[in-house]
């Protein structure tokens, strides 16, 4: 997990009470904790709680533009979300580490070590402000620890630009105060750890103001790249991070997720799940199981980023729209067939090798992820994996500082070379990787980012999206691009050449999948028949073909889903509301 053996350690210490939520306070003493450094390092140790778990990180892509799934999130389904359903204004885990920055003053422990911890503590509660932040925009800045009857516990919200602020000055003592340097376990908080969240904060920061002209903060905008820029150039240029590239199967990029132990090389921090320590994830259930996850599946317009493996685009094939599944997937980017099903995919059950082309059992589109997914039919069932779920990997360093660099119009061929380059090539990609491009590519503009002309931009951030697909980053990538409309984007799926006639989806010779509006009389063996009929049962089908008869699959397409301005915050809880009256509401949620 997260350097996790915690005996429990707000329990032990205080019960956490919450700021905001009027809790009482536990009045468990402070003597044991900060007399020593042990007990500086065991309450330091709670904070880890804050880190993301493998929910947030296996599902956290499956409210984006580029995820299908078994139903619309009532975020984005019209009048199904407000202030009623709202969730995440809770403030216990600030007041555990307010509590302990109050009371590290211990003179009998060198300053060097209380300043180590204290950084540790700033850092988680830079973590914690840049989530709250995020999701609701104003906060109360709170940095110390609240009595019950406190009268600043009624206090509204605090300004983005303080609050903000403030997390920076967090980072930059975490930066300077965390001691250490290196974790062979990858589950610590190093002082790269604290320079790549500042390099992921301030690249949100600054690309939020950039483009939320309503701020009026676009001015403020360079500052902020400009540090995100120098905390991933920092991390770079001082740490021994760098692209793992290696592996027996000649898999690297799936390797990072598949793996039972951190790829060092990459991976900077990650929870760690084992059978030795009994603690497991779910993912192989989640994307293998028809009944108990999302179904959660690529749209083809995301697939459609995917380059050529000679680092052309995709799109700019002659027939790319009407390709079979089993041809549109060979010849790509190689990341492509280590996150989804395609040729040559095979899983393992008692020692057999299953050739496993997509099921539409578990999948929408025929885009299904394998990225998380360990190969031994084993995991299938219940919480079984013990695969790491990296949180900090050093390719996404590489990608804030090369979009840093980008949004300031400062990015180099040489910064290319050794950022997006560097990504290509390891992911097969034989050319245009050593200069930045000079044209914009057409696919982008139109169907991603039609207000965006730098193909500069405009790469970077098709490679961010395949480099870091479904690690939990999409949606608020989105929402800091104000790119939020794209999640309207139609689910589509695989192109369908015709009804009736069974697919052959991965080239082993064997018939997978065929799709019907009237069920054939002679049906193959082994193949899936799926119905497209418009309706079934007298109601609208979910899936049905563009063309009727043929087409790409489209999914949901009854179910509307709505974006509005409104959506880039989420709206104040309404019971936070009824007991304090001066947190106001967020722009649009008021009715």
């Amino acid at each position: 997990m997260k350097k996790i053996f915690f005996v429990s350690i707000l329990a032990v210490l205080l019960a956490a009470c919450s700021k905001l939520d009027q809790q009482p306070k536990s009045t468990v003493g402070k003597e044991a904790v900060f007399q020593s450094e042990k007990g500086l390092e065991l309450y330091t140790t709670s904070f880890y709680t804050l880190l993301p778990t493998h929910t947030e990180i296996l599902r956290g892509d499956n409210m984006s533009d580029y995820i299908a799934r078994k139903d619309v999130p009532d975020f984005i389904r019209d009048g199904a979300y407000g202030p009623r359903q709202s969730t995440g204004w809770t403030w216990a885990d600030l007041r555990n580490i307010n509590y302990f920055l109050e009371n590290n003053v211990n003179p009998a422990i060198p300053t060097e070590i209380r300043e180590h911890y204290s950084g540790l503590a700033r850092f988680f509660r830079a973590w914690f402000y840049f989530a709250k932040v995020k999701r609701f925009g104003d906060v109360p800045w709170i940095n110390r620890t609240f009595e019950v009857n406190d009268p600043e516990m009624m206090k509204g919200r605090d300004s983005r630009v303080l609050v903000m602020d403030s997390v920076r000055r967090d980072l930059d003592y975490a930066i300077q105060h965390i001691r250490t340097t290196e974790d062979g376990s990858r589950s610590l908080i190093t002082k790269y750890i604290a320079y790549a969240l500042k390099s992921r904060v301030c690249l949100f920061e600054g690309t939020f103001r950039k483009y939320h002209t309503n701020y009026n903060l676009q001015q403020t905008a360079a500052s902020w790249l400009t540090e995100a820029e120098t905390a991933a150039k920092a991390v770079i240029d001082q740490s021994k991070f760098s692209l793992y590239t290696g592996g027996s199967d000649s898999k690297p990029y799936r390797e990072l997720f598949v793996s039972k132990t951190p790829v060092s090389a990459e991976v900077m921090l990650a929870n760690v799940y084992s059978d030795a320590l009994g603690i497991y994830h779910d993912a192989n259930w989640y994307y293998t199981s028809a009944t108990y996850g999302d179904r959660a599946s690529f749209t083809r317009s995301f697939i459609n980023t995917y380059l050529s493996i000679d680092g052309t685009p995709f799109t700019s094939k002659t027939g790319y729209k009407t390709m079979a599944f089993a041809d549109e997937v060979e010849g790509r980017d190689k990341r492509l067939e280590q996150t989804i099903r395609t040729k040559g995919y095979n899983r393992v059950n008692g020692g057999n090798i299953l050739v496993s082309p997509p099921l539409f059992s578990y999948t929408y589109t025929g885009y299904q992820p394998t990225k998380w997914v360990l190969d031994d039919t084993f995991y299938d069932s219940g919480s079984m994996n013990n695969n790491i779920i990296p949180l900090f990997r050093f390719a996404e360093i590489l990608l804030n500082y090369a979009e840093a660099k980008a949004e300031l119009g400062t990015l180099s061929d040489a910064d290319w070379n050794t950022t997006i380059g560097a990504l290509r090539r390891r992911a097969g990609i034989t050319q245009n990787t050593a200069t930045k491009p000079t044209l914009a590519d057409p696919y982008l503009t139109a169907e991603y980012f039609p207000g965006i002309t730098d193909p500069v931009i405009l790469e970077v951030r098709r490679e961010r999206g395949i480099e870091l697909a479904l690690e939990g980053f999409r949606f608020y990538d989105l929402v800091r691009w104000k790119s939020g409309k794209l999640i309207e984007k139609a689910w589509n799926g695989m192109y369908v050449p015709a009804l009736n006639i069974p697919l052959d989806l991965n080239k082993d010779g064997i018939m997978d999948v065929a799709f019907y509006k009237t069920l054939p009389n002679n049906q193959v063996a082994g193949v899936n028949y799926i119905n497209v009929s418009e309706t079934v049962g007298g109601r609208p089908n979910a899936m049905v073909l563009s063309e009727s008869d043929k087409g790409e699959i489209k999914w949901m397409v009854t179910t509307p889903r709505v974006w509005q301005d409104k959506f880039y915050l989420y709206p104040i809880p309404e019971n936070d509301r009824l007991m304090n009256p001066a947190l106001g509401q967020n722009p649009g949620w008021n009715n």
